[in-house]
């Protein structure tokens, strides 16, 4: 399928346990920096009492933003482990959180690598996948008495919509998965006084 991705349905814990340092792993669904920090900051709350709160998120279609850190431990030692365990599930708008409790014990650089990737791992384990698609939004304006005939064209899509206003000059706005645009271009160009746009905020 094209532009067909993977993201997570529910949040997920996960738990490792290395030389008595403990590893407290959690998965969430995110589609924003504002989910991103919230989530961060609840944990920080909760787990207030911690050494470190290591995270990495991957967010948008093609990894459109992403970021690993490491909150203190040595350069490369937690985000990027973490980073590349979301990378290997094939997962987008999900943000991985590693909460360390320091056992006594350094574990050294190879080791801090191996338990914030084992324990990113077991909370992605756990988690539901679920199909997303890259989609576009448009906007289809027309006539009420044309409502009939317009709405038999969109049913062949599937459609995620927006908005639908239902006056004497009716308008459609909706999200479309990419490849199916042009398709329903052709269609509505042989409806006429039916005016198609797509808009800016594809996603």
């Amino acid at each position: 399928m094209i532009n067909e991705f993977q993201t997570i349905v529910h949040p997920t814990e996960g738990f490792y346990k290395e030389k008595g340092s403990k590893f407290l792993s959690f998965a969430y669904h995110v589609k924003t920096e504002d989910d991103i920090k919230a989530h961060l900051e609840a944990l920080r709350k909760q787990y207030y009492d911690a050494r470190h709160h290591c995270y990495a998120y991957i967010i948008g279609l093609k990894e459109q933003a992403y970021r690993a850190n490491d909150d203190g431990e040595p350069n490369h030692s937690a985000g990027d482990p973490i980073l590349g365990q979301i990378r290997s599930k094939e997962l987008t708008n999900c943000l991985v959180v590693v909460v360390r409790y320091f056992g006594g014990t350094k574990l050294g650089v190879g080791g801090l690598i191996s338990a914030y990737k084992i324990a990113a791992e077991d909370a992605l384990n756990k988690v539901e996948v679920v199909k997303i698609y890259s989609q576009t939004r448009f906007s289809i304006s027309f006539g009420y008495e044309q409502t009939s005939e317009v709405e038999r064209a969109l049913a062949e899509f599937v459609v995620d919509y927006e908005d639908k206003v239902y006056t004497a000059d009716c308008q459609f706005v909706g999200l479309l998965r990419d490849e199916d645009v042009p398709v329903l271009a052709e269609k509505v160009s042989l409806l006429k006084g039916v005016d198609f746009q797509v808009l800016q905020g594809a996603i």
